[in-house]
């Protein structure tokens, strides 16, 4: 599946509570349609995990991050650091990149 979001994008929290937050996404995880598409953000959604201790790790309690949908984030705008829509344009040499709706900037 493709999306117009991927690993290593800045993205901002549209709602929820971290609503406002912007992380960067560490993993997509494809569901079976869009609907059920989650995002790994880095700081965002944090959940507290209780880990048994083991040879190598003390355990105890743990904070990481928890997935959230697809839905509830949004690419940052590299020019202005808000939210935005993306389209795909189509460059002369043939190659598909992503653009900006609101400030037309192209995004990396």
């Amino acid at each position: 599946m493709k999306f117009k979001i991927k690993k290593k994008d800045k993205v901002i929290v549209i709602s929820g509570k971290d609503k406002g937050k912007t992380g960067e996404v560490l993993e997509i995880l494809a569901g079976d349609d869009h609907k059920h598409t989650r995002v790994l953000v880095s700081k965002i959604n944090l959940v507290t995990k209780h880990k048994k201790p083991s040879q190598t790790d003390a355990g105890g309690l743990v904070k990481m991050e928890a997935p959230l949908s697809i839905s509830k984030v949004m690419l940052v705008d590299p020019k202005t650091n808000k939210g935005t829509r993306i389209k795909f344009k189509t460059l002369a040499n043939g190659d598909k990149t992503r653009v900006a709706l609101k400030s037309g900037e192209t995004i990396a």
